[in-house]
This record gives structure tokens, C-alpha cells and sequence, in this order.
């Protein structure tokens, strides 16, 4: 009878995976650039920003015609506005040479660009043309019909982050900013060896007393899965020799090594007397209190991890996604662990449309209270590339049901099995040193969503526990402080660092160049030929800007025209599309000059709920990391002591 050792010490879960990671050093293993046909699946290894505005130009949703909307107020089926119908006509790929002014119309075509002096689309089913003159049956307000330049991404935005996995939303974000080689991780290399007498591969003739190898294919799928490479290596027998051999090759070819079987002290198990050779360190634990996968052995040679998981496919796959599976994303990226579809509770009303099924894409983020999930509706049309690559899911609205009301329980489907609830939600204003910091943490593993909807916004979905955090800069109405007005006892304020708001516009733009703010305002309400670009309602900058026109009956045109983040105000003034807005300094280009408005405070508001929650400890944290503040300086903000 072969005599059986016990294993020498029995450690519990933790101890096994501190000494494991102990002796390994868990980093990515490398970039390379890939073409970006072959990214998916893969894990980004840098911040993508995008060089180019999508869209890069004005265009119109419809078939129509571009006009001033002032021209179409009052304008019905019964009294019709009459408008000079231009000559020019603007289909999709042409760049109008005519200006639509007062009184005018032009043509133009669903994707055509939009002719400067026009803010608005007349849709082609509510106009006639008489005698060369254009019938307009129907009133549209300013900016109707119309995706501005940027408004889905803008140039210099950080579209995805290090450590993204590139699903197909991902490569088509990519796609439509240009990009065809793709900065990723090198995939790790996970050679598999089955070892036994009794193991024959699938497809041979079934004997007695045999048995097929299916660890083989369970870890290699399982390997697919988080991003690896999977080497099968093939069947050894219990040939001492066979297997040494083996090993030695797969520890030079491969980054991790599994090794199937054997893993018990017995005369027979070859699997532990080949690893139990190896040193540097060698073995550093055998013996797990587990059920199943007690027998597992853990080993380090050469900075690799080399791993007996038990023979039994129950025991191997368990044990394979306690131990070697976070060692696997480590190196491979941080890739994240996935679900395909969560029950959660809808954060605000939602109306759709009788007679037609809906899919809504939605957020999820945690309340602060319970494990329950609340679905944030995502909304920007179905033409934005960013709202599907930034959505977790989404819900299915029945054809029949025409409301759905806020907390409501609903089942949201993930886009994808490989998509994650992020760990810090933050929601509010968009600023290039809040980019930096959710950047930083993403390199530490934290995933973070951000919705720049303002700081108003973000003010309110931080008082409902919809976000960890909101970034505001509002100032208080009696202009005495920034951001303290905005707390009450759900909510506590914390300092972030200050920056400064002016008016940019063109280099060589004798127009602004040696004039005041206060001559600026004049010249803009005065000049119509002068375009402005403005921001989001409810963001501070916005606040700021009404700011500047209190009181005053005109608005410069352009008023209407929103972007939505202080890259794209700098990007539509850099490249014609505006002559002028109101940004951040940190976003001013060579080609741009920046005139002084204000200083101000750029904050973050935590639901005190929340305060403890790790992710949010760990984003404070990197506030006030000093190599971080250095990076934020080196932006042009200026920082608080702490």
C-alpha cells in the first residue's frame, strides 16, 4: 500500500493569497499597440483622448432646411412664415460657401453641415416652396434639428481610460475618433499541462478506469475569459521525467503555469514532487482550508506563479477562480469580473411611448444605505457614441406601458457579460483635474463613471444618493464664498483647489484683442457676425455666463448653441465653429488668447452617507497625494494646504 504524507501545514484562504501575492510581482506585463481590428477583448493601457470633435461639424438630424428660428416664430399651418429660399444647397460631405442671414433659408440634408448663421432646422414635411420662397407651417426653437460640433465628444476629451476593457461599444467609441492602432496590455501567457494515467483527451475511445480531460478545457475558456492567453499543453502521464521536462519549457514560454492533478503528497503524485524542486521561492503554501480544493499547492519560480489545482473539475475550477484568476487580471490589466443582468430600482420617472417597445440605457449606481442598485436613465439620442459606451445597461420598456414609475424594481441587462458597477460614481461639473484624479484611480483599480451634467446636477444627485461625489463650483447669490451654500446635514464639502474662468477666443482676432470685459459684453451683444459658444445648462461656468448678461434683454449670437464641457468650448472657438466662450484656463491652446473673468473654487460634494465608503476614502486620498497635487499644479490650478 503507497503511504499517503499529510500535508505539512493547513493555512486558511487569506494567508495562502498574502503569501502567494507576497512572492509575485503583480503588474501588467507590458503595452503593445495592436491594430484596432484585433482590440477587442483587450485591456486599454492608456487614456485615449480624442483629437478630433465628434461630430466635428454642425449638422443637421434632418432633411430640411437651415434657418434662423427668430424667422419661424409664429409660423402654423394656417399662417405660414415666408423665408427666401437660397440657392445653395447642402447635401452630406459639403461644406456650405453661402451664410443663411435674416430672412433666408438653405437647403440641407439629413448628416449635411449646418451654414453659419443658421441655429436651427425647419424638417422638410412642415415647409412649401412657393415662387422661390420657402413656407414654414411650423414655429422650432433655436438649436432644433441641429447635433452641434462636440456634443457627443470633444477634442482633448479623455473618451476612455487606462484599464478599460475595449468591448464593441469601446472599439466603436475608438472608431469614431479616428484611432486605428490601440494601446493595450500584452496578454499574460497560461500554459495548462493534465497530469495522469487515467486522463485521455476528448474525442479518443472511452476505456475502463479512464477518464477525459475536461480541467483542460474549463481553465482554458476560464483563461479566454479574464483576458489570458491559454497554452494547452497537452496529457502527461506519471513519468517523473515527462513532466520535469514540461515544465521547464512552460515556465520559460509561458507567464503562469497550472498544472492539473496531483497535488496530494502521495508516492504516485508526480504533479508535487516535480514543483516541490522548484525554489525561488519555491512552494509557499500546500494545503488550503477549503471544501472543496483543500489539496491546492501554490509555488513562485522565476517571478511566475506555478499552480497544482486538485484534479476534480469542481475543486480545480473553484480553486482556479480563488487564487489564480486575480493573479490573471492583475497582470493582464485589472480586468474586471462581470454579471449579465441585475434587478434594480428606477432612480427617476420615466415616460415612453405606447405602441412601441423601448430600450432605455441606463447607469447603475448603489444606495448608500442597502445593496439595492438605482438605474439613472442615460439619455443623449440614439447617435451618441458615448452614452453606449458609458451605460451599464439596459431596461426593456414594454409596448403596453407608457410610465414607469421612480422606484420601480426592473431588471436591467448588461451590455455584455464583461461589464462592471463602477466603484465611485460621480456626477456633476467636468473639470481637466477631475479627469486627472479619476484617471489616477483608475490606474489603482478604482472604475469610475462620471455624468457632467453640471453642478447643479450634480448637487441634486448627491442630495438623492444617486453619485459618491459631485464636483460643483457654484457661487454664493450674494457673491461672498463658493460652494458652502449648497450643504445641508445630508451632505459635506470638500476642498478641491481653485482655478480661473475667462473668455477665449482667436489669436489674431482684432475684434476682442486689448478690449475689457465689460467692452467684450458690448461688442457680443452689438456684433451679430460674432459667434459665441455656450455651456450646459445648469453647469457654473453657465451660471457665470448669465452672469455676465444679467439684466440685458439681447443675447449674443450663438447664446444657444451648449456645449457640454470646457475642452469643447476651447476646441469650436480653436477650429471657426465659434469666435468666442467662457472656459478654464487650463484648456487654452497656443492658437487661443484667455481674458481673466473670475477665480474660483473647484469642490467636491460627498452625501455623508458616503463618506466611509472605500472608494471614496481612496479618491480623497489621491487629492491629497503629493506627486497628484504636483500634476494638478503643473495644469494651472491652484491648491489648498491641507
Amino acid at each position: 500500500m503507497v503511504e499517503q504524507r499529510q500535508f505539512l501545514e493547513v493555512i486558511d484562504r487569506d494567508e495562502a493569497q498574502q503569501r502567494f501575492h507576497n512572492a509575485l510581482q503583480l503588474l501588467p506585463l507590458g503595452i503593445e499597440l495592436v491594430p484596432l481590428e484585433k482590440a477587442l477583448g483587450r485591456i486599454l493601457a492608456q487614456d485615449v483622448h480624442s483629437s478630433h470633435n465628434v461630430p466635428s461639424f454642425d449638422r443637421s438630424n434632418y432633411d430640411g432646411y437651415a434657418v434662423q428660428a427668430v424667422d419661424t416664430r409664429g409660423a402654423t399651418e394656417e399662417l405660414p412664415s415666408s423665408l427666401r429660399l437660397l440657392a445653395e444647397s447642402i447635401a452630406t460631405a459639403v461644406v456650405p460657401m453661402t451664410e443663411v442671414s435674416s430672412g433666408s433659408a438653405m437647403s440641407v440634408s439629413t448628416g449635411g453641415m449646418i451654414p453659419r448663421g443658421a441655429d436651427a432646422i425647419v424638417m422638410i414635411e412642415h415647409t412649401d416652396t412657393v415662387d422661390g420662397n420657402l413656407m414654414i407651417r411650423k414655429t422650432v426653437n433655436s438649436g432644433f434639428g441641429i447635433s452641434f460640433a462636440g456634443s457627443d465628444i470633444t477634442a482633448g476629451e479623455i473618451v476612455l481610460r487606462q484599464g478599460d476593457l475595449l468591448t464593441s461599444r469601446e472599439t466603436g467609441v475608438l472608431a469614431a475618433i479616428g484611432e486605428s492602432q490601440v494601446p493595450v496590455y500584452r496578454q499574460p501567457r497560461i500554459g495548462i499541462i493534465s497530469t495522469g494515467d487515467e486522463i485521455i483527451p476528448p474525442g479518443d475511445t472511452m476505456q475502463a478506469a479512464m477518464v477525459y480531460d475536461s480541467n483542460a478545457r474549463i481553465l482554458a475558456d476560464a483563461v479566454t475569459e479574464l483576458g489570458g492567453l491559454p497554452q494547452v499543453l497537452g496529457i502527461v502521464k506519471d513519468d517523473k521525467q515527462d513532466l520535469q521536462k514540461l515544465l521547464e519549457t512552460a515556465i520559460e514560454e509561458c507567464d503562469v503555469v497550472l498544472l492539473s492533478g496531483g497535488t496530494s503528497k502521495g508516492e504516485g503524485d508526480i504533479s508535487y514532487q516535480v514543483v516541490e524542486a522548484l525554489d525561488d521561492p519555491g512552494i509557499v503554501a500546500h494545503g488550503v482550508a477549503l471544501k472543496p480544493g483543500k489539496p491546492i499547492c501554490l509555488a513562485v519560480t522565476k517571478q511566475k506563479p506555478v499552480v497544482i489545482l486538485p484534479g476534480f473539475p469542481t475543486s480545480a475550477i473553484f480553486t482556479f477562480h480563488e487564487f489564480v484568476a486575480p493573479v490573471i487580471r492583475r497582470l493582464a490589466g485589472n480586468a474586471p469580473v462581470y454579471h449579465t443582468q441585475l434587478d434594480a430600482q428606477m432612480a427617476v420617472r420615466v415616460r415612453s411611448e405606447i405602441g412601441r417597445t423601448e430600450y432605455l440605457l441606463v447607469g447603475l449606481v448603489e444606495q448608500p444605505d442597502d445593496d439595492t442598485l438605482i438605474a439613472y436613465p442615460m439619455g443623449k439620442g440614439s447617435g451618441s457614441v458615448t452614452t453606449f459606451s458609458h451605460a451599464d445597461g439596459f431596461i426593456t420598456i414594454d409596448r403596453h406601458h407608457e410610465i414607469i414609475e421612480a422606484g420601480t424594481r426592473i431588471p436591467v441587462t448588461l451590455l455584455g457579460k464583461q461589464l462592471a458597477v463602477a466603484d465611485l460614481v460621480v456626477i456633476g461639473s467636468h473639470c481637466l483635474g477631475l479627469d486627472l484624479l479619476l484617471s489616477t484611480l483608475q490606474q489603482s483599480g478604482i472604475k469610475s463613471k462620471l455624468m457632467t451634467i453640471g453642478s447643479t446636477g450634480g448637487v441634486e444627485a448627491a442630495r438623492r444618493g444617486e453619485c459618491d461625489l459631485a464636483g460643483v463650483h457654484l457661487l454664493n447669490p450674494a457673491g461672498t464664498g463658493y460652494n458652502e451654500h449648497l450643504l445641508d446635514d445630508s451632505l459635506e464639502l470638500i476642498k478641491g483647489y481653485k482655478r480661473t474662468q475667462g473668455i477665449l477666443f482667436r489669436k489674431g482676432d482684432n475684434r476682442f484683442l486689448g478690449k475689457g470685459i465689460e467692452e467684450i459684453i458690448e461688442l457680443v451683444i452689438n456684433d451679430a457676425t460674432i459667434h459665441m459658444v455656450n455651456r450646459n445648462q445648469g453647469s457654473g461656468t453657465r451660471i457665470l455666463i448669465d452672469q455676465l448678461f444679467n439684466g440685458m434683454e439681447s443675447k449674443p449670437t450663438g447664446y444657444s448653441m451648449q456645449s457640454k464641457s470646457h475642452h469643447a468650448v476651447a476646441a469650436s472657438v480653436e477650429h471657426g465653429l465659434a469666435d468666442w466662450g467662457v472656459a478654464i484656463k487650463g484648456v487654452v491652446s497656443p492658437s487661443l488668447e484667455f481674458i481673466p473673468i473670475a477665480d474660483e473654487e473647484f469642490d467636491f460634494v460627498i452625501p455623508t452617507s458616503r463618506r466611509d465608503k472605500a472608494s471614496v476614502i481612496k479618491f480623497l486620498n489621491a487629492l491629497h497625494n503629493p506627486s497628484v497635487r504636483e500634476k494638478l499644479a503643473a495644469l494651472g490650478f491652484e491648491l489648498h494646504s491641507h
